[in-house]
């Protein structure tokens, strides 16, 4: 049976990252790996993250990266549209992540490869069962008209919602203590960056994988 691995929000955490992949038992050739964004910011490793899934995305056949709301400001910190929004949310470590790995080979801050990372992130992912988003859908609103807004941000509009989307949702971005589970969704950030634990859910079992 082929299996579906969702990772929750990482946020500059390679040693939980590390310590959750190595305790899932993942067919490369028949299971799909989706992470649900927010890979940077807060915690102190987020190059290393990034280079990390990257590496990974060319080992594993079925890899699938959201975008979450941190890369999305990262991209607009990039391009000059915002900037302090991106440094009072945790930027400033993904700053130093990059600054202290810099290659004198690269002519910016960031490797082309990451922004290339960045810029190539899904707003969200369908199968037969389920919709993976990073934060959520806008309750009685089609998939193909949700706003990016909406999926990289929303929260208590979504989360307290029983609408039925016709599909169970998994999401990260709004973090439990313990992985929120109903029966139109399936909550993964379970706060890794703020001393709690990373989360994995493995479909169609429902099964938690928790480091």
């Amino acid at each position: 049976m082929e299996r579906t691995f969702a990772v929750g929000d990482i946020h500059g955490c390679l040693d939980k990252l590390t310590c959750l992949m190595d305790t899932i038992d993942v067919d490369p050739k028949r299971d799909t790996l989706v992470f649900m964004g927010d890979y940077i910011d807060r915690g102190t490793q987020s190059k290393e993250v990034v280079d990390y899934l990257i590496d990974l995305a060319r080992r594993q056949r079925r890899v699938i990266f959201l975008k979450g709301n941190h890369e999305r400001m990262l991209q607009r910190y990039l391009s000059g549209t915002s900037m302090f929004h991106f440094l009072v949310n945790g930027g400033q470590a993904t700053l130093d992540s990059y600054l202290k790995n810099q290659s004198h080979a690269e002519d910016s801050l960031i490797p082309t490869t990451h922004r290339d990372f960045f810029d190539n992130l899904r707003l969200y992912y369908e199968t037969e069962q389920y919709i993976f988003v990073h934060a959520g859908l806008k309750p009685n609103v089609p998939l193909e008209e949700q706003s990016e807004w909406d999926m990289l941000w929303i929260r208590d509009e979504f989360i307290y919602s029983d609408f039925d989307f016709g599909k169970r949702v998994i999401f990260g971005h709004t973090p439990f203590r313990e992985p929120l589970i109903l029966d139109n969704k399936i909550g993964i950030d379970t706060g890794a960056v703020y001393g709690n634990r990373l989360t994995c859910v493995e479909l169609p079992d429902v099964v938690f994988h928790i480091v």
